[in-house]
C-alpha cells in the first residue's frame, strides 16, 4: 500500500485527467478497465513524464484465515474512515488507496483483473464499487496527482459479443439444421444415413442363431446407466430384443450395474411387446452378476462356453476386460459384434470381434436401428455440420495458399 503525500515543492507536473473506471467487457466478471487522458508534460521535455502510477481504493486486505473473517457476508463500500468490515476471507479498509501497479509514459490505460476465487490473493469482488487515481511521475521524483475516478463496478457477461459470428453463429445454423431434419424425418421423410457393416450383420447375426438353435449374448459393458454409449446400448438392445422375439430365439443379457440391469429389462419386456410376443419374455433374460469387474467378466465368459452362444454383441462402455470378452467369445465360436466410444479399447474388438462399430458409429447405429425422429434428425445435421466444417477447411487451405486475406479474417478469432 502506498500513502499519498504532497510531493516537494517545485516537483508538481500536470497530472493525468479524465480518469473514468468501466467494467471490463466481455469476461467472467472480477476486472475493470482504467482509462486517462496523459499528462500535458508527457512527451514535453525536462518534465518529462517517466510512468503512470494506478492507485485504487477501497483497500483489500487478505485472504486471512476463516476463523478470523465473518464468512458469507456482502462486501459493501461505507464512507466512514478507518472502519474494517468483513467479506468472506477477506476485509475492506474504506478511504485507504492500493497502488496497483505502473504502465509506461504514452499508456493511457490500466487493466485491473483480479481472481473470482475468494482465496485468490487477487482477488477481485464483483458488484464492489471501486474508485481510481493515476499519478503522473517524472523521473526526477516530480509527480502529478489526477481526480478519483467515479465509482465502477465488476460484473460477469453471458454473452461474449466478440465470438459471436465464430461460436454464436454455428449454434444457431446448427440448432436450425436440427429442428429440421427433426421435422422431415417426423414428417415420414426418408433420410439417408450411411450403412454401417456391423448393423447390416445384426439381422444375419440373430437369424443364424435362430438356425443354429443356440441363445444371443447381449453385453452392455461396464458403463454407468447415464453413460451416453450405454444409453446408445439401450436402443440397439430394444432392436435386437424385438428381432429375437420375432424369431422366437433365446435372449441372455447379463448386467454390471443393478440400474442398468432395471432399465434393460423395460427395454426388453417393452420390445417383446412390440413384437406381439410378451407372454415368451421371461424376467432371468436380463440379470444382474456382480459389480466386480474381472468376476463378472468371468461369469460372462463362463456363460459363453458353457451356453455356447451363436452370437455375442458388446455394445457399451468397457474397459481392460474388452480383449478377454471378446477372445472367449472368438474360441466358441461366436459372431461377434462389438462398440465402444472408448479409443483405447476399440483395437482390442477390431482385432477379435467379426464387426465394430468405431466411436460415434455407435451413435448412429442407435439411430439407424431405432429409426426415431429425434435421433435420425440429430444424426442427420450432424454430418451436414461435419461437411461445412470440412468445406471450410479446404477453403482455408486454398486461401491461405492463394494468399486471399479476406479468408484469414474470416476465420480471425479475439480473444
Amino acid at each position: 500500500m502506498a500513502v499519498m503525500s504532497a510531493p516537494p515543492a517545485g516537483m508538481v507536473v500536470a497530472p493525468p485527467t479524465e480518469v473514468r473506471a468501466v467494467d471490463a467487457p466481455n469476461d467472467h466478471g472480477h476486472a475493470l478497465t482504467v482509462r486517462w487522458k496523459l499528462s500535458a508534460d508527457d512527451g514535453q521535455g525536462q518534465n518529462n513524464i517517466l510512468a503512470y502510477r494506478i492507485l485504487r481504493t477501497p483497500r483489500l486486505i487478505g485472504p486471512l484465515p476463516m476463523d478470523s473473517a465473518k464468512a458469507g457476508t456482502d462486501l459493501q463500500v461505507f464512507s466512514s474512515p478507518g472502519t474494517i468490515y468483513n467479506e468472506g476471507v477477506w476485509r475492506i479498509i474504506p478511504d485507504q488507496w492500493d497502488t496497483l501497479g505502473q504502465v509506461p509514459l504514452g499508456s493511457s490505460k490500466y487493466e485491473n483483473r483480479g481472481g473470482k476465487q475468494r482465496d485468490a490473493k487477487d482477488f477481485l469482488p464483483d458488484a464492489t464499487p471501486f474508485q481510481y487515481k493515476v499519478i503522473a511521475t517524472t523521473a526526477a521524483g516530480g509527480m502529478g496527482i489526477s481526480e478519483a475516478s467515479a465509482p465502477a463496478a465488476a460484473t460477469g457477461q453471458i454473452v461474449h459479443t466478440s465470438k459471436l459470428q465464430y461460436i454464436g453463429i454455428p449454434v444457431v445454423i446448427f440448432t436450425a439444421l436440427v429442428l429440421g431434419f427433426i421435422s422431415a424425418a417426423k414428417r415420414g421423410r426418408e433420410l439417408y444415413i450411411r450403412p454401417l457393416a456391423g448393423i447390416g450383420a445384426v439381422d444375419e447375426a440373430i437369424g443364424r442363431a435362430t438356425e443354429m438353435n443356440r441363445p444371443i449374448l447381449y453385453v452392455l459393458g461396464l458403463g454407468a446407466p447415464d453413460d451416453i454409449a450405454t444409453i446408445a446400448s439401450y436402443t440397439i438392445l430394444s432392436r435386437v430384443a424385438k428381432k429375437v422375439a420375432e424369431h422366437r430365439t433365446e435372449l441372455l443379457v447379463p448386467c454390471y450395474d443393478a440400474v442398468v440391469m432395471s432399465i434393460a429389462q423395460e427395454t426388453v419386456r417393452q420390445a417383446y411387446l412390440d413384437a406381439g410376443r410378451p407372454d415368451e419374455y421371461k424376467e432371468d433374460m436380463v440379470y444382474f452378476v456382480t459389480q466386480e469387474q474381472f468376476a463378472y467378466v468371468a461369469a460372462v465368459n463362463g456363460t459363453m462356453l458353457r451356453r455356447q452362444t451363436a452370437t455375442n454383441f458388446y455394445l457399451g462402455v468397457f474397459y481392460a476386460e474388452s480383449l478377454i470378452l471378446a477372445e472367449t467369445g472368438s474360441l466358441a465360436g461366436s459372431i461377434q459384434i462389438s462398440g465402444t466410444d472408448r479409443v483405447t479399447q476399440i483395437p482390442f474388438f477390431i482385432v477379435a470381434c467379426d464387426y465394430t462399430l468405431i466411436g460415434e458409429e455407435l451413435y448412429a447405429a442407435s439411430a439407424y436401428l431405432g429409426r426415431e425422429p429425434k435421433l435420425l434428425g440429430t444424426l442427420k445435421a450432424q454430418d451436414w455440420a461435419k461437411g461445412m466444417l470440412i468445406a471450410f477447411m479446404i477453403l482455408g487451405l486454398v486461401g491461405a495458399a492463394l494468399q486471399w486475406n479476406w479468408v484469414g479474417s474470416l476465420f480471425r478469432m479475439s480473444f
